[in-house]
């Protein structure tokens, strides 16, 4: 018998009165997740593990990454700061 993930609330929430909202282009609105409205894995720099670059001023820009905003990624985004920044 395969055992079925549990819906845990606490992993999503859409803020979509936000005047921002949403903050990055998705083709996904529903599913986007604010819970990471500011990523946490922002100051892990390069080991953050999104789709990142940095701008001529050598300033980290995150607008392409998705990570934060995917229902599915509360599990990596928490590892991540568990192992802080570290592979496993």
């Amino acid at each position: 018998m395969e055992a079925k993930k549990l819906h845990c609330n606490y992993e999503f929430f859409s803020h979509t009165q936000c005047e921002f909202f949403p903050c990055h282009s998705t083709d996904d609105p529903k599913g986007f997740n604010c819970l990471f409205c500011y990523c946490p894995l922002y100051l892990l720099g390069e080991k953050c593990g999104g789709n990142f670059s940095y701008t001529q001023e050598g300033i980290k820009d995150c607008s392409a990454c998705l990570i934060p905003h995917r229902r599915e990624n509360y599990s990596y985004i928490v590892g991540k700061l568990m192992q802080g920044g570290e592979n496993p």
